[in-house]
């Protein structure tokens, strides 16, 4: 299964427990296979530099650059096409992932944001919690 997971989601996944964190695993492992962009990873490195995360990266033996650096190795880059972004999306930085899904032919957008949750598909993809992404692994 090909997933796009939101930079939030793997924020959660990385650093705390649930489902999230079970998702990432899973496609860390070779269960799913987890599309980012380059705009997407860009993202990534950039929150995990936070200072409210430095704690907890620490803690896990990690760095914003060595993590994101990680997940760079495992996943899938994709391209993003050109999308006119839909008049119902609220944060314009949503538009990489919803790019990226198309670009990447995904079958599933993973994310916990409200506004994309409301959005349920986007050129015909499904828009999902992590817990729904795991249910359709099989995973749950």
């Amino acid at each position: 299964m090909k997933l796009v997971v939101d930079t939030n989601t793997i924020i959660s996944g990385s650093l705390w427990q649930g489902p999230p964190a079970r998702l990432i695993s899973a496609g860390l492992a070779g269960q799913a296979q987890i599309f980012l962009s380059l705009p997407m990873l860009l993202e990534l490195q950039e929150t995990f530099q936070r200072p409210k995360f430095a704690q907890r990266l620490a803690s896990q033996g990690e760095t914003a650059v060595s993590l994101a650096a990680r997940f760079r190795a495992a996943c899938h880059e994709a391209v993003p096409t050109r999308i006119m972004p839909p008049a119902e999306l609220c944060d314009p930085d949503d538009v990489h992932v919803l790019a990226c899904a198309v670009s990447a032919e995904a079958d599933a957008i993973v994310t916990g944001d409200k506004d994309l949750l409301a959005m349920k598909t986007f050129q015909g993809i499904p828009i999902i919690e992590a817990a729904e992404a795991l249910r359709r692994l099989g995973l749950s």
